[in-house]
C-alpha cells in the first residue's frame, strides 16, 4: 500500500489479483453548472466552488473526412446515448486546424468531403443513420455532435489534434510542433479563436486544448512557452469561460520544465494542463516478468514528469486525456500496464479521458473501414467491445475527492482489475460493485485497517483462507504493513509469521489472504509470468 498524506489517495495492491486501499472523501451528489474554473488541484464548479471529475472518453474528429467517426454506423443521438451509458460525463472531440482555416475545408459539406475521399460506402452509411447531416458544412457537423451530447448532460473538451487532417501522431508527420509543414502558428491561432468564439455560451463546450502531442525534432522550450501562452490568451480572450487546456513535449508526457518555469497566468482561474501515458516503447518483457518493479518505476516516472504538478505550494489541475489498451485483452503487458495506471488514477483520483470510443476509422492511414482495438464500441458500433472494460472504470469515474471535504474521510478496498471494491457482510468480505464499498480507517503501516465506526479490524487467518473482520485486533494477523518495493502490497503475517496479502478470489468474490504474487518468500520482487 502507498501511504500518500493530505488527498491522495493510499492503496494496496497486488499486481495480480490485486486489491487497493483506497483514500475517499465523500460528498453529496452535485450537478454543476455550465461554466468550470480551477481551484488549486482540482476543477470546480464555478459558481459553487464545489469539485467536477471529468471522466471522458476520446471521440475523434480530426481525421481526413473532418467529420467524427461513427456517423456512417449509427444515429448520433444513439452514439451519444451510449457514451452516457457508459458512465461518461465528458467527449474529448478531438478536430483539425484546417477545417476552419482553409478555403477547401470552410462550407464544404460532409457528403462533399466524404465523396473527395472516396469513402462511398461511409457516405452511403451516414445517408443511413445520419441523413440531417449529410448536406451540413462539416463545422457544423461537429455543432450538432456537441447538441446531441449536450442532450444527454455529457460536457465537450475540445481538442485541437493535428492542423493538417490526418491519423496523429508521429515524429516527421508535419503536424508536431510550431513552424512543423502544416502546423504554422499563425494558422494554429486563427483556428483557436475562430472555434472559442463559434462556442461562446454554449454550456456543452466546458474547456479547449491547445494542441495534442507536442513533439518531434523542432520541439523546444523556448517556443513551448512563447506560442502556448499566445494560444491560451487568444482562447480566453475569445471565450472566458473556456478552461484552457496545455500539454507539453515529448507527445504531452513532459512538463517538468515548469518546475523551474510555470506560465506567467492561469488566466483567472481557467488553466488546466494535460499529460498522456501509454505503454508505448516498455519493453513488454519489463510489465510480464518485472510486473511489481516496472509498474513502481512507470509510475514514478509519470509523477515526475507530469504528476507532480498535482502537489507542491502551486498545485493545478492535471488532465491525463489519453490512455487505453487493445480491449480484446490478448497483449498481457497492456493489461498490466491498465492495471498499474488504474492503481494510479485511484489514488490521485484525476480527470481523465480514456482512448478512445470508436469501434472503427472511416479511413485511417490509407485504410478504410478500419476497426480499433482500443475502442469502447466494438466494430458495428453495437456493443462494448468488452463488457469488463466499462466495469474496470466504474470507480475511478466516480468523484472521491475534493476541495471541500464535508463528509466523513476514509477508505475502500479497490480491486482494479475488475473495478470492484470489498464489501464486509456478516460472515466474510466479497467483491462488489463501486456503489456498496464498506468503508474503513488505516493509520499507517503496521497497524489496524478497521471497518469504520467499528471496532472491528480486518485479520488474516491463513494461506489461502477468507480474511475476515474480527473483533481481535491486537494479534500480529491483524496488523498490515507495506512490504514490496513498488509500496503496492500490504501484507499481514500469519499465526506461523508468514506474510500473506490481500487477493480477490474470482471463483466466489470472496477476498482471502495468500502468499504474495511477484514476490518471495523474502519479499523481494521476483521475476515470474
Amino acid at each position: 500500500m502507498l501511504l500518500v498524506p493530505r488527498f491522495n489517495m493510499s492503496h494496496l495492491k497486488n499486481m495480480l489479483l490485486d486489491i487497493a486501499l483506497v483514500f475517499l472523501v465523500y460528498f453529496a451528489t452535485h450537478s454543476h453548472s455550465e461554466v468550470l474554473s480551477t481551484r488549486s488541484r482540482w476543477i470546480v464548479d464555478a459558481k459553487s466552488g464545489q469539485r467536477v471529475k471529468l471522466a471522458c472518453v476520446n471521440w475523434p474528429g480530426h481525421l481526413h473526412a473532418m467529420i467524427p467517426e461513427g456517423l456512417q454506423k449509427k444515429p448520433v443521438r444513439d452514439i451519444a446515448a451510449s457514451v452516457a451509458s457508459m458512465g461518461f460525463n465528458c467527449v474529448r472531440l478531438t478536430w483539425a486546424t484546417y477545417m476552419f482555416t482553409r478555403d477547401s475545408s470552410i462550407n464544404l459539406t460532409a457528403a462533399q468531403s466524404l465523396d473527395r475521399w472516396n469513402l462511398t460506402a461511409a457516405k452511403a452509411g451516414v445517408a443511413a443513420n445520419n441523413p440531417q447531416l449529410l448536406d451540413l458544412d462539416v463545422v457544423d457537423v461537429q455543432k450538432a455532435l456537441i447538441d446531441e451530447l449536450g442532450a444527454q448532460n455529457v460536457m465537450v473538451v475540445l481538442d485541437n489534434h493535428v492542423s493538417l487532417p490526418q491519423w496523429c501522431c508521429g515524429n516527421d508527420d508535419g503536424n508536431g510542433f510550431f513552424g512543423d509543414k502544416y502546423f504554422d502558428p499563425t494558422d494554429w491561432m486563427q483556428g483557436l479563436t475562430m472555434v472559442a468564439k463559434r462556442y461562446k455560451g454554449n454550456p456543452t463546450v466546458v474547456a479547449m486544448s491547445l494542441r495534442n502531442e507536442l513533439r518531434g525534432p523542432r520541439q523546444n522550450e523556448n517556443d513551448w512557452y512563447r506560442y502556448i501562452q499566445e494560444g491560451a490568451t487568444a482562447i480566453h480572450g475569445q471565450n472566458p469561460d473556456l478552461l484552457v487546456i496545455v500539454s507539453g513535449l515529448s507527445f504531452d508526457t513532459n512538463l517538468s520544465f515548469l518546475r523551474n518555469k510555470p506560465l506567467a497566468s492561469n488566466y483567472n482561474n481557467k488553466l488546466v494542463y494535460e499529460a498522456h501515458w501509454y505503454p508505448f516503447g516498455d519493453p513488454p518483457e519489463k510489465w510480464l516478468y518485472q510486473t511489481n518493479e516496472f509498474c513502481a518505476n512507470t509510475t514514478g516516472w509519470f509523477m515526475s514528469q507530469s504528476g507532480f504538478l498535482l502537489s507542491g505550494e502551486n498545485p493545478v489541475p492535471l488532465f491525463l486525456s489519453e490512455f487505453g489498451k487493445d480491449q480484446s485483452d490478448a497483449i498481457e503487458e497492456q493489461n498490466r500496464y491498465f492495471s498499474c495506471l488504474l492503481a494510479l488514477l485511484a489514488e490521485t483520483d484525476i480527470d481523465w479521458a480514456l482512448w478512445a470510443l470508436q469501434g472503427s476509422y472511416m479511413l485511417r492511414e490509407g485504410h478504410i473501414d478500419q476497426e480499433e482495438m482500443y475502442g469502447m464500441l466494438d466494430f458495428s458500433w453495437d456493443h462494448l467491445r468488452n463488457p469488463t472494460m466499462r466495469e474496470m472504470l466504474q470507480f475511478t469515474q466516480k468523484m472521491n475527492q475534493g476541495p471541500q471535504p464535508n463528509g466523513v474521510t476514509s477508505y475502500v478496498m479497490y480491486h482494479p482489475q475488475s473495478g470492484r471494491c470489498v464489501e464486509a457482510g456478516t460472515e466474510n468480505l466479497t467483491a462488489t460493485s463501486s456503489q456498496n464499498c464498506s468503508r474503513w480507517s488505516y493509520s499507517k503501516g503496521g497497524s489496524t485497517i478497521k471497518l469504520l465506526r467499528t471496532s472491528s479490524c480486518l485479520r488474516a487467518v491463513g494461506d489461502g483462507l477468507p480474511a475476515v473482520v474480527s473483533n481481535d485486533c491486537s494479534s500480529q494477523q491483524s496488523m498490515w504493513s507495506i512490504v514490496s518495493s513498488s509500496k503496492l502490497h500490504v501484507a499481514a503475517k500469519d499465526d506461523q509469521g508468514r506474510d500473506l496479502c490481500l487477493e480477490w478470489n474470482s471463483s466466489d468474490t470472496t477476498l482471502v489472504t495468500k502468499n504474495c504474487l511477484c514476490l518471495g518468500d523474502d519479499l523481494e520482487d521476483v521475476l515470474r509470468f
